[in-house]
């Protein structure tokens, strides 16, 4: 069994670059979702604690298992601890024998915003230049690179509450030829974009993104949205734009849509990328994505790393499943 820790996942991305890892991450994202009805799928299974949930997320097809464990609390970084902590396990489905245990923190900022960027090339504008961030927490910086390697971005407008945060963001940003726009507030940052993500992280109603703020048909990635009683967008806004989402069992209880009732249909995503529905920003006004976060972005990531991993020889086998002469005789081991 494979073992990836913090240091081999930065060894894969070192390895493949930013701009291969999520190209090829895109594809395995599109082969997952074309082949949607592969897979047995059920809505995570939350623990909600005070100030935070802790969630499981399984899926399977006949080939592969995955899971992922991840939490949400939102406090964490006043103890100077992360607010989101994710694990994950790959197995094969025939045995069940596990194939991967691998670090998921830095993996699911890579998959979220490789999603995102996934849905938008089908769903916004093509010639989108202007991308706007409303909080600019740990996802921030991954959702630039993976618009980046799919649209002619010309400049990132960017607001959150804690001014640090956006200090952070900038620093990190100088890297890369952008240009960078710090605002003074969520309305200011939005004015003239052509691709929203708002990515907050206080688990409450809220309201960082009203109709009134839009100024023109834009694609919208509502990301903070993502359990029960927690939500970012004005309701009205939600209303009157066109939804997409990952998977609506899951919606309906976690995304923006809880706002409209248990009874609500959309378009899932795997429609549009499967192309058995085409919905455009351009032909179809202001578009929400209203992404909570599908245990299939997961898998997808997980089963690219463990090809990349074996690929370039990276991780550590670790004896965490008994290798026995009689596979009855457990009690030999001891």
């Amino acid at each position: 069994m494979i073992v990836l820790e913090i240091k081999d996942i930065k060894a894969v991305i070192a390895k493949v670059g930013y701009k291969d890892f999520f190209a090829q991450l895109n594809d395995t994202l599109t082969e997952d979702y074309k082949n949607w009805h592969d897979f047995d799928k059920s809505p995570r299974t939350a623990n909600h604690v005070e100030d935070g949930v802790i969630e499981l997320m399984p899926i399977s097809n006949a080939e592969m298992y995955s899971f992922k464990y991840v939490n949400g609390h939102p406090k964490n970084p006043a103890q100077n601890k992360m607010t989101v902590m994710a694990t994950g396990q790959l197995s094969l489905t025939e045995t069940g024998e596990p194939l991967m245990f691998s670090e998921m923190t830095l993996l699911t900022g890579f998959r979220t915003a490789a999603t995102s960027a996934m849905a938008a090339k089908h769903l916004a504008k093509k010639d989108s230049e202007v991308l706007a961030l409303i909080g600019t927490g740990a996802q921030s910086e991954f959702q630039f690179l993976a618009y980046s390697f799919i649209f002619n971005l010309k400049e990132v407008r960017f607001f959150d509450t804690d001014p640090a945060a956006m200090r952070k963001f900038e620093q990190n940003m100088a890297r890369f030829d952008i240009r960078l726009t710090p605002c003074k507030d969520a309305r200011e940052a939005v004015q003239g974009a052509d691709l929203i993500t708002t990515c907050t992280a206080d688990k409450k109603y809220q309201t960082v993104l009203t109709k009134d703020m839009i100024d023109k048909d834009v694609f919208i990635n509502g990301l903070g949205g993502d359990c029960p009683g927690k939500t970012e967008i004005e309701k009205e806004l939600v209303e009157s734009a066109t939804i997409v989402v990952e998977f609506l069992p899951q919606s309906r209880v976690e995304g923006e849509i809880q706002q409209l009732g248990p009874d609500f249909t959309c378009t899932e995503l795997h429609e549009i990328v499967k192309g058995e529905k085409t919905l455009n920003v351009a032909t179809d006004g202001t578009i929400l994505y209203d992404s909570v976060g599908f245990a299939l972005e997961d898998y997808s990531v997980l089963r690219l790393v463990y090809k990349l991993a074996k690929q370039h020889n990276i991780g550590s086998e670790m004896k965490l499943i008994p290798e026995l002469d009689d596979v009855k005789n457990l009690f030999s081991l001891l």
